[in-house]
């Protein structure tokens, strides 16, 4: 018996030396394939954070205690509000260090310089991050508020523009009434409010238009394929009395096989408005013409006429809603100010683009531009 209980305690031995052996084996196969651990990082970012900056949509920094840049997203750095691990802006640096102060999170609405001397409307907020660092964030709300200053505007100019021909139509009812023993001066009335009709009917289209076209929506499944020679002849067709009373001639220049894919009844209300305006604002006895050229992808539409021209600080505003060059001209001719951007959202929704050239005293040139037709750009490449 003390033989077999000497023999069992020594293979208990060996059995737990080999399992420790195994485990210390397995340990150090695992360390090499793992690698020794890294040393502790110098970063003072909380782990996880400088991730979260990189996909933030606002423009983040992260300051330290002596008010150094010890992170920032690529988009603070594209608006330019850290330059040599510093914030641009003294409003923003004084804000982080009250903030560091009491440790109370902030948000203001401020303007934030963008070089030299742009100026960026944004929304700040700051909040402590940890217990020296201050995280800053600031979102670009410039194009925002232009949005609302133009839909305000827009209101407003409604309001405006409904309210004339409505008190005109109102003072004409009243003069016709006092002048009812006088038969002539009720015809006279009369017309004069058949035209304010016309006008506020025209401009009640024309929102309605608008408010059609402005819906970011692609075409629908029921765009068909059209041929630009008869859109261009359409839009002729509507400006012919008007050019003829006035000795304008009317020129076109469409190849009858160029064609784009969209809606037939607003490319033509689109390429309409292009021409009425030319005429509108052309002297009598000049001309108007629209070319139409056959451009690789595209096929773009010309209207040229040779009128007073737009000068060049209103360019870039004629495509606003009821906005006007001369507002004196566009009410006698009868313009409601909303063609052309009429035509703006046209070419947008169709996949184009409207663009203009004038020079003032020389005339001006729209060119709208338009995909063409997957069927003849096919073709044209198989020629």
């Amino acid at each position: 018996m003390n033989v077999n209980a000497a023999t069992a305690g020594l293979a208990a031995l060996i059995g737990l030396g080999t399992g420790v052996s195994g485990a210390l084996a397995f340990r150090f196969s695992e360390r090499e394939r793992v690698g020794p651990p890294e040393p502790p990082s110098d970063d003072p970012v909380p782990p996880g954070v400088a991730g979260v900056l990189q996909v933030l949509r606002s423009s983040a920094v992260v300051l330290d205690a002596s008010d150094a840049v010890v992170k920032a997203s690529p988009a603070a750095y594209a608006m330019g509000l850290v330059k040599s691990r510093s914030l641009t802006s003294p409003e923003l640096l004084d804000l982080a260090r009250q903030v560091r102060r009491d440790g109370e999170i902030r948000q203001v609405e401020m303007d934030v310089p963008h070089g030299a001397t742009a100026v960026l409307h944004s929304t700040v907020r700051i909040a402590p991050l940890g217990a020296t660092l201050v995280l800053v964030l600031v979102e670009d709300r410039t194009e925002a508020r232009r949005v609302d200053e133009v839909r305000r505007d827009f209101v407003a100019n409604v309001s405006h523009e409904l309210k004339t021909p409505v008190g005109a139509l109102s003072l004409l009812a009243e003069a016709v009434q006092s002048a009812s023993d006088d038969p002539e001066a009720v015809r006279r009335f009369a017309a004069r409010m058949q035209q304010e009709s016309a006008r506020l009917t025209s401009l009640i289209q024309d929102l309605i238009d608008l408010s059609r076209v402005q819906i970011d929506a692609p075409l629908s499944a029921s765009a068909e394929k059209v041929r630009v020679a008869e859109v261009v002849a359409d839009a002729l067709d509507r400006s012919y009395e008007t050019a003829a009373a006035r000795r304008i001639e009317l020129i076109a220049d469409a190849e009858e096989d160029v064609a784009v894919r969209g809606d037939r009844t607003q490319l033509a209300a689109a390429l309409g408005n292009l021409v009425e305006n030319a005429v509108n604002y052309s002297p009598d006895d000049t001309r108007v013409a629209v070319a139409v050229k056959h451009n690789g992808d595209l096929v773009e539409i010309a209207v040229t006429d040779q009128g007073i021209g737009i000068p060049e600080r209103d360019l870039e505003r004629i495509f606003e809603r009821f906005y006007r060059v001369d507002p004196a001209r566009s009410r006698a001719t009868g313009g409601t100010g909303l063609g052309l951007s009429i035509v703006k959202h046209i070419a947008a929704t169709h996949g184009g683009e409207v663009s203009v050239w004038s020079s003032e005293g020389n005339g001006s040139t729209f060119t709208l531009k338009l995909p063409v037709c997957v069927e003849e750009r096919d073709l044209a490449r198989a020629m």
